[in-house]
This record gives structure tokens, sequence and C-alpha cells, in this order.
């Protein structure tokens, strides 16, 4: 990457592939980072811009670099591919470009530890990264399982589901639990598994994910569908 190219991507401002650090974080603070991006749609880390897309570089990219590298093994699980790039800013100053592409092996979560705190996955939502839904969690791993298909019952609550979805667009698991009279847990699992089928589509967000309406065709007649 050149010097141009970089300044290019700092004057675009922090997004959801793209997040800037003036210098190497709090160890679990950078690897959360990594993980979100990782988790998301992958994207780019720049250690040595600040918040404003002000590009300061590091005195000492190849220090920050090892502390990097440090944070990273020590925090995220299971580990993250990532590569890095040091960009000359002067003489004496590089900014350190972290590369995070989309993981296979999503979910990551992130180690602090600390045994009163449990790994957590995060995800990133605009340009922030917040922790996953237990819903996003499911479905990551569901992705990566890969198997064969969904099988469910589409039975009335299902059907109540996607005639509410078409009079509002979308729904929470909480509001969806609350419509189908149904305990919270059993309003996750029939969300996930109506996404993992295409027939609805789950969107994250830093407050409450929710779901939409899908690309699938609803089966008729209460019929299982894969």
């Amino acid at each position: 990457m050149t010097l141009a190219d970089l300044t290019r991507l700092a004057q675009a401002g922090e997004g959801l592939t793209l997040e800037f650090k003036r210098k190497v974080p709090h160890p679990a603070r950078l690897a959360k980072e990594v993980i979100a991006l990782a988790n998301t749609e992958g994207g780019r880390l720049l250690i040595g811009v600040d918040d404003d897309g002000t590009v300061t570089g590091l005195k000492d990219a190849i220090e920050e670099e090892y502390a990097l590298r440090e944070a990273l093994a020590l925090h995220c699980d299971p580990p993250v591919v990532y590569s890095t790039e040091r960009v000359p800013l002067t003489p004496k100053r590089d900014v350190l470009v972290v590369r995070v592409p989309v993981s296979a092996r999503r979910p990551h979560f992130l180690v602090a530890g600390d045994e009163v705190d449990p790994p957590a996955a995060y995800v990133r939502v605009g340009e922030s990264s917040v922790e996953a839904s237990k819903e996003a969690v499911r479905l990551m791993r569901l992705r990566a399982a890969e198997g064969p298909g969904v099988t469910f019952e589409y039975g009335d609550k299902e059907a109540l589901l996607m005639r509410y979805l078409d009079a509002y667009g979308r729904i929470t698991v909480a509001a969806f639990a609350q419509l189908a009279a149904i305990p919270v847990r059993r309003a996750s699992h029939t969300l996930v598994l109506l996404t993992r089928a295409g027939l609805l589509r789950h969107h994250l967000d830093a407050r409450e994910d929710f779901f939409t309406r899908g690309y699938g065709e609803a089966p008729v007649n209460g019929t299982p569908a894969r």
C-alpha cells in the first residue's frame, strides 16, 4: 500500500470494514477490534491513524507490531488469520496496516484472561465493535458447519411471523416471543432456523438484532421444510 492509498483510506473515515487506532491499545481491546472484523465482513485496522482520520504514524512500528502479535495470540480463540504491512510516513514514522479477512472459522471469541469475564464474540455494526448476540453466534456456527440443510416444522406460529413481517417489515426475538406467546429461547431458536433456511434475514444492530423476510418461499400447509 502506498502512502497515497493510505491517506485516501483515512479520509474515508471509519466504517464497517475500517477501524483506526492512534497506537496499539490495551491487548484485549485490540483483539476485540480484530475479532469483530473477522466475525463480520473482514476489513483493515490502521494503527497510527487518529479517530478523525489524521495520519500520525508510529515511532516504533516494529515494537507495535510485536505487541499486536502478542495480543492476538493471547486473546483470540480460535486464532484469527491476519497480515500486516508497514507504510512509511516519514523516515522515522510508519503506519501499521492490519488486514483481516472474513473468517471461515468464525465465531472467534475474545479471551480476556479473567475467569470473571467469560469469552465473548464481537461483530462490527457500522463503525463500532459490539458484542454479538446469541443469535449471531449461533448463525455463525451453523454457517461454518456447512450442513446439508435445515429441517423444521412450519406451523401456525411461523405463519403468524411471516404475516407480521409482511405488515411491519422487521421483528426482534423479544417481539416474536411476545407475538407468538412462546418463551424467548424458543423464539430465538425459531428465528435462527428460519434464517438458516433462507426464509429470514438476520441484521446486526448495536441495540438489538432484528430479522426481516428473506429470499426463500415459505412451505405450504405446514409441510416440513429443508
